[in-house]
């Protein structure tokens, strides 16, 4: 009987530890390259000391363009601070709509074209539009977003991740 307690407590005892640590794991942000609309290329690591939402979005996709005007005010709101958006067009999105899009709408921020889908790859095999990918300073994706986000929520988290050091 008392080897059945024993063994009960271990049991307790390393499932609550590696609840722990699944709780506090994050995921580093891949290390991939980009090419902005304008050709300039850059890659995901020159981000350290920055918090970045990077979109994956489409330009046939109505909950991306919903939700794009309230990206843009995110952006806005907290540029000043560190904070960086990155709007990743999907490979199959036509790169005329993209560009005329992005014009039209006056977007403040990057937009990349995944062309070969390596991006979305990356950072979790994206598929579905929209998706947001919440990265901190340190480089470690903190949120994923399918979907629309709670725009609440996000400027909170947000607002926390720029006042870490």
């Amino acid at each position: 009987m008392k080897l059945i307690a024993y063994v009960a407590s271990a049991v307790t005892v390393l499932a609550i530890g590696v609840a722990g640590v699944m709780l506090t794991r994050t995921d580093a942000a891949p290390s991939v390259a980009y090419t902005l609309l304008d050709g300039s290329k850059h890659r995901t690591d020159q981000w350290r000391g920055q918090v970045v939402l990077v979109n994956f979005w489409a330009t046939s996709c109505s909950t991306c363009i919903k939700e794009m005007p309230q990206i843009a005010a995110t952006h806005d709101m907290f540029k000043a601070r560190g904070y960086e958006t990155l709007a990743v067009a999907m490979s199959y999105d036509p790169p005329a709509y993209v560009i005329n899009f992005a014009e039209t709408r006056r977007l403040p921020f990057r937009v990349a074209m995944d062309h070969d889908g390596l991006i979305a790859r990356s950072f979790g095999n994206v598929q579905l539009t929209p998706t947001s990918v919440l990265i901190n300073k340190r480089g470690d994706i903190v949120k994923r977003y399918v979907g629309e986000p709670d725009f609440a929520e996000l400027h909170a988290l947000i607002d926390k991740l720029l006042a870490e050091t």
